[in-house]
């Protein structure tokens, strides 16, 4: 059955550009502008199908969301410190965040590693950083998000290796593995492989937590960088959902089942400045993937349709410019994610157009997520915007919007299809191109940019990376390879390659590799020798 049969009940349209939420010139809204609208069909009541209003009934009443910061910079020492200050400071979930080449599957002392070691996010070489990183935080005690794609076998193959050396037990870990591959051939970048051998690799991972880490969330399905390369509202859900349906589909190829694997499907949103338009945005979206899952894949189990997210607010939206106010920014942009009902969230720190967070932005990001859940009052009612006319409009439009995005991808084929011929990538080129007109423009304010500027620019201060962290790592992932067992390493290694070859599971292969401290570059090198290296194709 293809996406066209999904369907909220309103009349559909042809083109997914037209469809898109505009601003509407209407001071407000009334019933008539709902003519078509179901309370029990497209809003019903929190933590019941299609869950418009939640997916639990009391909401955060009886838990708030997870405050999961993402962190991470220099030596995976530098970033313990870190970790355990925001644990400290009340921090419910970590977020690491890695350096480029650890996402590409490069060693800190390869050349094209070279002035990238722990610059923007930590550096992780093999199981000896790893162990460094969580030391002295038990990891069967804390949720671990891990924003890894490329080489997200290889990083949670070393993550859970730690948590059984502390004597965790893998089937009762919490935590995600962000493993959202093709979002980075349309948006962000950091692939190694070709599309179909990363593919498998996904699912190597759906496979091995569904028998070893059944409460791990084995991907984290992302719109985030969708929205952040330029897509709108719309763009970010719809695009997001057909790369899920094309991990759905790859994963019942591997013979899993969609009523299994969804409950363990998580997603990743932004949550951007347009106010109304966020909260309603994560409103569609949990409409929306109810529907596909029950209409589209059939699941009976009710979870699998339970749309389960994190947020974090929108980095494309800070400024360098005055950017103490990115601080009413960033609070306006938590506040719609917790309004939209965020199971998770990330507040970026205001200094983050100029550099990674200092301890005191980080801190005070987090100090907003805590005065909005503790002292707003907004976390005592389950979806207070629920039954506005306003906000059901624009829920109304943005799924019908991207309903019709969803359309048009299958008719190429679907995504995998999509990418290949540029049609995604394309479509958020235009959207970003017209935003970035409108800015320049004038008719799109942003405050400090082009109105209200200052002559005089802030100062503030900034974290600042020493280079002799580069120079340390370096001597670090060298020194290990002087005193581990090589041969243990080669013949792991080779391991690796042969079950590459073999279309066996390889998480048991790269989970050898690196409890006998092969590096990350190895064992990607080890993968680059059977499947290549994607070159993206030349766009005329």
């Amino acid at each position: 059955m293809n996406s066209s049969s999904q369907s909220n009940g309103k009349a559909g349209q042809t083109n997914p550009s037209a469809a898109a939420p505009h601003n509407d010139e209407r001071p407000f809204h009334r019933p008539e502008d709902l003519a078509d609208w179901d309370p029990q069909r497209d809003l019903g009541f929190p933590g019941e199908y299609p869950f418009t209003r939640g997916i639990y009934p009391t909401g955060y009443r009886s838990r708030v969301w997870t405050m999961r910061q993402y962190a991470g910079y220099g030596t995976a020492r530098e970033s313990n410190a870190r970790f355990r200050y925001l644990l400290a400071q009340g921090t419910t979930g970590l977020s690491v965040a890695f350096d480029l080449p650890t996402q590409v599957g490069l060693d800190s002392d390869h050349p094209m590693a070279l002035g990238e070691v722990g610059r923007s996010g930590v550096a992780i070489d093999s199981l000896e950083d790893m162990e460094t990183l969580f030391q002295g935080i038990p990891l069967d005690q804390v949720s671990t998000s891990m924003t890894i794609n490329a080489t997200a076998p290889i990083l949670l193959a070393l993550y859970f290796t730690v948590a059984e050396k502390q004597g965790a037990r893998l089937e009762k870990l919490a935590g995600t593995v962000q493993n959202d591959i093709l979002k980075e051939y349309i948006a962000r970048g950091t692939y190694i492989y070709p599309p179909n051998a990363a593919m498998r690799l996904v699912t190597d991972i759906f496979a091995f937590c569904r028998e070893r880490a059944p409460e791990w969330n084995p991907i984290s399905v992302s719109g985030y960088h969708i929205r952040e390369a330029g897509s709108t509202a719309a763009q970010e859900i719809a695009f997001m959902f057909a790369n899920a349906i094309a991990y759905v589909e790859a994963a019942r190829e591997r013979g899993l089942q969609v009523d299994d694997l969804a409950p363990r499907i998580s997603f990743f949103l932004n949550a951007h400045n347009n106010f109304l338009e966020e909260i309603a945005k994560f409103r569609a979206a949990r409409r929306l993937w109810a529907r596909l899952v029950r209409e589209r894949f059939k699941a009976q189990n009710l979870r699998a349709g339970m749309f389960r997210f994190h947020a974090q607010t929108g980095g494309s939206t800070l400024t360098a410019q005055q950017p103490e106010v990115n601080l009413a920014r960033v609070t306006l942009q938590a506040l719609a994610a917790v309004l939209g009902g965020a199971q998770s969230l990330h507040t970026n720190a205001f200094d983050e157009a100029l550099a990674l967070p200092t301890e005191e932005s980080a801190l005070l990001a987090l100090r907003t997520q805590q005065i909005i859940a503790y002292e707003s009052g907004v976390a005592n009612t389950v979806d207070p915007v629920g039954g506005s006319y306003t906000v059901e409009k624009l829920t109304d439009e943005l799924e019908t919007a991207a309903e019709e995005y969803l359309r048009k991808i299958d008719s190429l084929g679907g995504m995998l299809r999509a990418i290949e011929g540029g049609y995604v990538q394309r479509e958020i080129q235009q959207a970003a191109f017209q935003a970035q007109q409108e800015i320049e423009a004038g008719r799109q304010v942003v405050v400090g940019v082009n109105r209200y500027r200052e002559a005089e620019k802030t100062h503030v201060p900034i974290l600042k990376i020493d280079p002799e962290i580069e120079r340390q790592q370096v001597e670090r992932v060298r020194a290990l390879r002087a005193r581990r067992d090589d041969a243990r390493v080669r013949a792991a290694l080779e391991r690796v390659e042969t079950l590459a070859r073999a279309q066996k599971n390889l998480m048991p292969a790269i989970l050898e590799a690196v409890q006998a401290y092969a590096t990350v570059g190895e064992i990607a090198d080890a993968l680059r020798h059977v499947f290549g290296e994607y070159r993206e194709p030349t766009q005329l």
